[in-house]
């Protein structure tokens, strides 16, 4: 069996939290704030999505509408 380890000083020194000590100052925007600012890929994900969706639809309509000018 082995010995335990005694080592002669500490190894970690213990300090008190920083979150403690320097809090958040109230004039930074907060996590929330970020959250609700979309980013700029985002929307244009959203647009593109929204684009593409638009233009299925429209031919969708044109499609069924030469259907019934012809039947």
């Amino acid at each position: 069996m082995a010995k335990p380890w005694k080592p002669d000083k500490k190894t970690v020194e213990m300090r008190p939290s920083r979150i403690r000590r320097d809090p958040v100052p109230a004039d930074k925007p907060s996590l929330i704030d970020k959250k609700l600012q979309w980013d700029t890929g985002e929307r244009d994900i959203y647009f593109a999505v929204i684009g593409i969706i638009a233009f299925a639809v429209a031919i969708d309509i044109i499609v069924m509408a030469i259907s019934a000018y012809w039947n």
